[in-house]
C-alpha cells in the first residue's frame, strides 16, 4: 500500500511541476515585452543625445538592432531627461517584479522535483526492505560493476545545488560544509564509512545508512558494491555523511574545499575513499575537484591530478602526512 501511495503521490508532484514550467514559460514571455521597452528606451535616449551634442542625423542605430553594453550605462549620455529618467525607473522596477516573480516559480518547481527524488528514495528503500524479508522470491543478481559505476557518476550529477536567497547561507551538508553536531543520516543515505577490511587494516568505502539506534549511538550501514554484501554496525564517529548539495563557486566560494586542503576522496571507479589534497577547486557550478591522492608510488607522494566529483569528497580529520 506504501507503494501505490507513493506511486500516487509522485503523479500528483509530476502534473504540478509540469504546471510550474508553464507558469515560468508564461512570465518570461510575459516580461519580455518589457525588456523590448528597456531596450527601445535606450535606443531612442541615444539618438538624441547624439542629435544635440553633434547634429549627426546618421549615427543613430537602426532600428531593432541590439544595444551595445554602453547603452546600459548612465555614462553613455551626457544628460538624462527627467522624462526618460522616471521611465527608466519604472520599466526597471517592472524587471526586478518579473525577475523575482520567475525566480520565486522556479524555486517551486526545484522544490517538487526534491520531493519526487525522495519519495523515488523512500520506494527504492522499501522495495530493498521488501526483497531482503521475502524468501518466496529468488535472490536477485549482484549488480555489474559497469553499472554500479554509472549509478555514482549519474547520482554525482543529478546532485542539486544549492541556490540560497540572497543573504542566505550554505546549509549544512552543502559542499565542504559538516553535517551539523546532533545529525543523524536517514535510511538510504549515502556515507562513508570506516570498516575493517578483510587483512585488518581500516579503509573508508562507500556505504548506505540502513538504521540508526539512539540507543547505542551505532548505525547499521551496508557497503555499497554488492561485491562484499557485507552490513556493519559502526559508532558516529566512523561515519561521515556525504553532500546533499553542491555548492556553487560563483556565489559561495567559502562552501567549497580550498587549494592543499586535506580530504577524503572517492578514488575513480572504486568505492573506497582515500586521502588527498585538493588541486583545484570547481570554478563552475558543474566543475569536479581536481585532487592529488596520496600514493608512495610516486616521488612526490602523490598522484598526478585526478577528478572527483563534490558529492564524493568529504573532510578528513586525520592530520596531513609530512
Amino acid at each position: 500500500m506504501a507503494l501505490v501511495s507513493a506511486d500516487s503521490r509522485i503523479a500528483e508532484l509530476l502534473t504540478e511541476l509540469h504546471q510550474l514550467i508553464k507558469q515560468t514559460q508564461e512570465e518570461r514571455s510575459r516580461s519580455e515585452h518589457n525588456l523590448v521597452n528597456i531596450q527601445k528606451t535606450h535606443e531612442r535616449m541615444q539618438t538624441e543625445n547624439k542629435r544635440s551634442d553633434s547634429g549627426v542625423q546618421d549615427a543613430a542605430p537602426q532600428t531593432g538592432s541590439r544595444p551595445s553594453p554602453t547603452l546600459l550605462s548612465p555614462c553613455a549620455y551626457s544628460v538624462v531627461s527627467p522624462y526618460y529618467r522616471t521611465k527608466l525607473r519604472g520599466l526597471y522596477t517592472t524587471a526586478k517584479a518579473d525577475a523575482e516573480a520567475e525566480c520565486n516559480i522556479l524555486r517551486k518547481a526545484l522544490d517538487k522535483i526534491a520531493e519526487i527524488k525522495s519519495l523515488l528514495e523512500e520506494r527504492r528503500i522499501a522495495a530493498k526492505i521488501a526483497g531482503l524479508y521475502n524468501d518466496s522470491e529468488p535472490p536477485r543478481k549482484t549488480m555489474r560493476r559497469g553499472v554500479l559505476m554509472t549509478l555514482l557518476q549519474q547520482s554525482a550529477m543529478t546532485l542539486p545545488l544549492w541556490i540560497g536567497k540572497p543573504g542566505d547561507k550554505p546549509p549544512p551538508l552543502c559542499g565542504a560544509i559538516p553535517a551539523s553536531g546532533d545529525y543523524v543520516a536517514k535510511p538510504g543515505d549515502k556515507v562513508a564509512a570506516r570498516v575493517k577490511a578483510v587483512d585488518g587494516d581500516e579503509q573508508w568505502i562507500l556505504a548506505e545508512v540502513v538504521s540508526y539506534s539512539h540507543a547505542t549511538n551505532k548505525y547499521e550501514v551496508d557497503d555499497i558494491d554488492e561485491e562484499g554484501k557485507e552490513r556493519h554496525t559502526l559508532s558516529r564517529r566512523r561515519i561521515i555523511p556525504l553532500p546533499q548539495w553542491k555548492a556553487n563557486p560563483e556565489t559561495d566560494p567559502e562552501a567549497l574545499f580550498q587549494k592543499e586542503q586535506l580530504v577524503l576522496a572517492l578514488y575513480p571507479q572504486t568505492t573506497c575513499f582515500y586521502r588527498a589534497l585538493i588541486h583545484t577547486p570547481p570554478q563552475r557550478p558543474q566543475d569536479d575537484y581536481s585532487v592529488l591522492f596520496e600514493d608512495t608510488s610516486y616521488a612526490d607522494g602523490y598522484s598526478p591530478p585526478l577528478n572527483v566529483a563534490q558529492r564524493y569528497v568529504v573532510a578528513c580529520k586525520e592530520p596531513k602526512k609530512k
